[in-house]
């Protein structure tokens, strides 16, 4: 399954969680493993608190503050920055499903991650459903 998912900004973070639970609702999966990648390298995806907005906010301010839009980088391209945090975030995440459910934390979301905004991006999705 691939779900769209449309950035607005240069960097973000959108809360994907509402969107990935119902894929896995309509896959009529109870128990099992939901595998999530990006398949872009200026893009990225992870799991933190989604019950307060300002953590996504205080999570990219940091990202922006270390990893800095302009500096000595290299690459032609001019988007090194976003590669870098698409790093150090990463590509991918893991997430149980039980009772048709993904098994998150109270606080626990799912974000998507733009650092090369905005841009039209594919989030890949892989429903295992567990043996019985």
């Amino acid at each position: 399954m691939i779900l769209s998912v449309i950035t607005n900004a240069k960097t973000e973070m959108i809360d994907i969680t509402s969107k990935v639970q119902n894929m896995v609702k309509q896959s009529a999966i109870t128990d099992g493993i939901c595998i999530l990648y990006v398949p872009h390298t200026t893009a990225a995806v992870t799991i933190n608190e989604s019950a307060d907005p300002s953590v996504k906010d205080d999570i990219m301010m940091i990202l922006n503050r270390i990893v800095p839009w302009e500096a000595n980088y290299r690459h032609l391209e001019g988007n090194s920055s976003a590669h870098v945090k698409a790093t150090l975030v990463g590509p991918s995440e893991m997430v149980g499903i039980e009772n048709g459910s993904l098994v998150l934390g109270t606080w626990q979301g799912i974000f998507f991650c733009e650092f090369d905004g905005p841009r039209n991006r594919k989030l890949h999705i892989r429903l295992i459903r567990e043996d019985t």
